[in-house]
């Protein structure tokens, strides 16, 4: 079971540096279309694909704490 914890805990980090990379990569995405293409909604909208990443990794850290407990 504490191999099993190791493993969502290392999956809930690379969840995180994942959701770092596509928020930012979309939110440079949409300043260049606001300045040059006109795009019409704010830039920070770029932050609502976290939400699905956040549950995720809140998921992952929740199973690893479960297992974690169960292999002691």
């Amino acid at each position: 079971m504490k191999k099993l914890s190791s493993i969502f805990g290392l999956l809930a980090i690379i969840l995180t540096n994942v959701m770092c990379a596509v928020v930012g990569y979309n939110y440079a995405t949409m300043l260049c279309g606001i300045k040059h293409m006109g795009f019409s909604a704010p830039a920070n909208t770029a932050f609502l694909l976290a939400i699905p990443y956040l549950i995720g990794v809140v998921m992952c850290i929740v199973i690893a704490l479960v297992l974690r407990k169960k292999g002691k």
